[in-house]
């Protein structure tokens, strides 16, 4: 009889670090579908928000470009507008001086 409990104890002894390690293992599997799962879901927030932010800044560089050409557009009639006057002024004064020295 005693040699069959000291059998049953070493088996036991020897069956609980199994346990453990089975344990053990399942909670690393545990743990590592966790942490992947949570890599994929992170992954998927920082696409999601840098297409966010990219979109962003295509809508500011397209109203950016918007104004500066409407701004170019304005600063060029400015240029126009200024080279026809100074133009006109110019013939004005050739008028004037032909005149000055036609008169006879």
């Amino acid at each position: 009889m005693q040699k069959i409990v000291i059998i049953a104890i070493f088996t036991l002894f020897l069956a609980i670090p199994v346990w453990a390690d089975n344990s053990i293992g399942e909670a690393g599997k545990e743990v590592g579908q966790g942490l992947e799962k949570m890599g994929k879901e992170t992954g998927h927030t920082v696409k999601e928000g840098g297409l966010e932010i990219g979109h962003g800044f295509k809508k500011i560089g397209n109203e950016t470009g918007q104004k500066a050409k409407k701004a170019g557009k304005s600063v060029g009639e400015w240029f126009r507008d200024a080279g026809q006057k100074s133009g006109e002024a110019f013939r004005e004064m050739a008028r004037k001086i032909r005149n000055f020295f036609n008169w006879r």
